[in-house]
């Protein structure tokens, strides 16, 4: 009687891949699958149109700006920080006030004195900042554009206009005149702070060193 060939049987560990891993051998762990990252909040900022000039790289200085007071009678500099004033009465000779500072931080001591007049009701176009140094960034980036539209921001007289001391002489009268004392040589001190002065219609705002201040303006401390 022949034989009849078994039928080759199947056994459950040859239907697909193996469960386990073989001898040896570490079945690697799935990854997770990283989800979208949230959405960072928003820095804070302060709201409101943005101001012309360029951003400023600010350093650190000493000089602590008062806050606005109601404007008196026209006194002489002093030595110590005064209040900025919202409006001041015009008269021939305009108030003075200094505010402390070293010429490194002179342009920084003149953008707190213009936040604070500009935050207490003063309109930009009334505000002249003058510098005895270098160029404020708002005018080296308004220059960069020729002299025509440099002067024409000038003659629109709706801004903050910002000139260094050998240009402020072709600046007209305003308000307020903001000098920021952040170099130069004593001459080009001793000749912007009287232009300044002249250029003030009710007050002249000086930050600086004191004596230098005090002693180019006439003024005992």
């Amino acid at each position: 009687m022949p034989l009849i060939p078994e039928e080759p049987q199947i056994h459950e560990s040859a239907q697909g891949p193996r469960a386990t891993p073989a001898s040896g051998r570490t079945a690697p762990t799935p990854r997770p699958v990283p989800g979208p990252r949230p959405v960072a909040p928003p820095r804070p900022g302060r709201p409101g149109p943005l101001r012309p000039a360029p951003p400023v790289q600010r350093t650190p200085h000493d000089v602590a700006v008062a806050k606005p007071a109601v404007p008196g009678p026209a006194a002489p500099v002093t030595s110590a920080p005064t209040p900025i004033p919202a409006s001041a009465s015009a008269s021939a000779a305009p108030q003075i006030q200094l505010i402390p500072a070293s010429a490194a931080g002179a342009l920084d001591a003149a953008e707190e004195a213009v936040d604070l007049l500009l935050d207490s009701g003063r309109a930009p176009g009334e505000v002249l900042v003058i510098t005895t140094g270098d160029h404020h960034p708002w005018a080296t980036h308004e220059l960069s554009f020729g002299e025509a539209a440099y002067w024409a921001q000038h003659d629109a007289g709706d801004d903050v206009f910002y000139a260094d001391a050998t240009a402020a002489s072709r600046a007209v009268s305003r308000p307020v005149v903001v000098v920021a004392v952040n170099g130069g040589s004593a001459a080009a001190v001793a000749e912007a702070l009287p232009l300044a002065h002249a250029r003030a219609g009710a007050l002249l705002i000086v930050c600086g060193d004191p004596q230098q201040i005090n002693s180019v303006l006439g003024v005992g401390v």
